[in-house]
């Protein structure tokens, strides 16, 4: 016969209550630094802090004097709130930060890894795009501080209003490579900030997949004579999508798993309705919010990848050389 205590302790309720209390006793304070004030930063940055973090951004330029004048504002569900965060205009050598996101763009990201070389701080997540490999950028920054990333979010700003958000998780969640094992201390990071995320064992094959469908996806805003309604021209649509499985059949040839594995649906399904399929996203309001705006705002850095991207596949598949 079942001791009473014992079956009250074994109460599902009960237990995962234990659970969450032991979480909450092991949780340290956690510092952070976002480095790059654009749309990025601040989403994770404002996420982050309303989970309780110690957040700290970095910005400059007008940014800088917008968050120093008026603070971090967002916009939600149709609430515009206030996000208390603190605004650096300069990063101390001795300022240790737990975690540093570094938000750039690709065409920043070298003078940044030089900045950050120059401070303590144990551990970079660099949410950037780009070809090339982190030894690379461990050559700049210091050995073993990288853990390779990528964001899931898009948006933009409305005046000094943050409107954005996480992309679905089921699209596309924060996208993170295995590491030395400090990306678990980074995972139970997002995880309290209930930000999506998943690991992948070759975070480089992940970027390489990406790049090979969302180039072509911003050379089609840029050949479109109406770039806002580029989806509504099937003949465009159709050649995207060749493209995009182009590239994927090309990085497949060179022995490199495509990552995710559902990039395969771009290699399997029909051109014709993929293209029809991508006409229905670029009219979307998600492809407004995570596939126009980016392309529009940021045709020099797209434009780059572009090159950097079809070189790539024209040298077969060999790394590009440092700030090449």
């Amino acid at each position: 016969m079942k001791d009473d205590r014992t079956e009250k302790l074994s109460f599902p309720g009960f237990q995962k209550r234990i659970r969450l209390l032991k979480r909450e006793e092991a949780w340290q304070p956690v510092r952070i630094l976002i480095f790059g004030a654009g749309v990025i930063g601040c989403l994770y940055g404002a996420l982050l802090a309303e989970a309780g973090y110690d957040v700290s951004i970095y910005a400059r330029g007008r940014r800088l004097e917008s968050l120093t004048q008026d603070g971090l504002i967002v916009k939600r569900k149709g609430e515009i709130r206030r996000v208390p965060i603190q605004v650096l205009s300069a990063i101390e050598p001795e300022g240790r930060y737990d975690l540093v996101f570094l938000t750039v763009r690709e065409n920043q990201l070298h003078s940044a890894l030089e900045e950050l070389r120059q401070n303590v701080s144990p551990t970079i997540v660099t949410m950037v795009n780009s070809l090339e490999t982190y030894d690379q950028w461990e050559a700049i920054c210091g050995e073993g501080r990288i853990i390779p990333a990528f964001p899931g979010a898009g948006g933009g700003f409305d005046g000094n209003v943050l409107d954005a958000a996480l992309t679905p998780r089921l699209i596309q969640p924060t996208t993170f490579g295995k590491t030395d094992g400090r990306e678990r201390e980074l995972a139970r990071v997002l995880s309290r900030a209930k930000i999506p995320y998943q690991i992948v064992p070759d975070m480089h094959a992940w970027q390489l997949c990406h790049l090979a469908m969302v180039v072509p996806i911003a050379d089609a805003y840029y050949e479109a004579a109406d770039p806002e309604n580029a989806g509504r021209d099937a003949a465009l649509m159709r050649k995207t999508a060749k493209q995009i499985r182009d590239n994927l059949s090309a990085i497949a040839v060179r022995k490199i798993r495509l990552s995710p594995g559902k990039m395969q649906v771009f290699r399997l399904l029909p051109a014709p309705l993929v293209g029809w399929i991508l006409g229905f996203v670029f009219q979307s309001s998600f492809g407004d919010r995570f596939m126009y705006r980016h392309s529009m705002k940021a045709p020099d850095e797209m434009l780059k990848l572009h090159e950097q991207f079809y070189q790539w596949l024209e040298q077969g598949g060999k790394e590009p050389l440092l700030g090449g």
